[in-house]
């Protein structure tokens, strides 16, 4: 069977990173004193470099597969925090005991909600997601259609992530 493209990459990167690691650790072991500590740092480092890139083999094919959405993990953490801020500011209107929550608390959880869900960098659909449901937070007459819109963010939230 031939290998697919993606991984004769990763076996040429491989081949070419544990050689430059056993010549390195070779010359450094020279440097430190005798053949003998050439011999074990060369081989110390080659087999280090030839671990590290069998462990990372998973990662690196998945980059080459078709398909795959790349992984933006700032984005992702900020669509996470979107949807917590947005979350605490639905709890804030909707207390589980009433007055509960004071009215400089709510106001101090609406603006950060409505901060984070302003960031530039979130994906289009999760910030449409993210002013539905502040729309429906900012009402604050039916719980359930806020509790709706806050199903369809997580949704949204949970669909934009990459493939890890």
């Amino acid at each position: 069977m031939t290998p697919s493209f993606a991984t004769r990459i990763h076996l040429l990167v491989t081949f070419v990173l544990v050689t430059c690691a056993t010549v390195g650790g070779a010359c450094f072991g020279l440097l430190l004193g005798s053949r003998i500590t050439a011999v074990t740092v060369a081989g110390t480092a080659g087999l280090g470099a030839g671990i590290g890139s069998f462990l990372a083999r998973r990662q690196v094919l998945a980059l080459f597969r078709p398909g795959t959405v790349p992984v933006d993990g700032y984005a992702e953490g900020i669509a996470d925090a979107v949807l917590l801020s947005i979350a605490t500011y639905q709890a804030a209107v909707f207390p589980l005991i009433p007055d509960g929550v004071s009215d400089e608390e709510r106001d101090a959880r609406r603006t950060l909600a409505y901060r984070v869900s302003a960031y530039d960098g979130l994906p289009l659909a999760v910030r449409v997601s993210a002013a539905e449901a502040l729309e429906a937070v900012d009402q604050g007459l039916d719980a359930k259609r806020a509790q709706a819109a806050m199903k369809a963010l997580s949704l949204t939230v949970y669909g934009h992530r990459g493939v890890r």
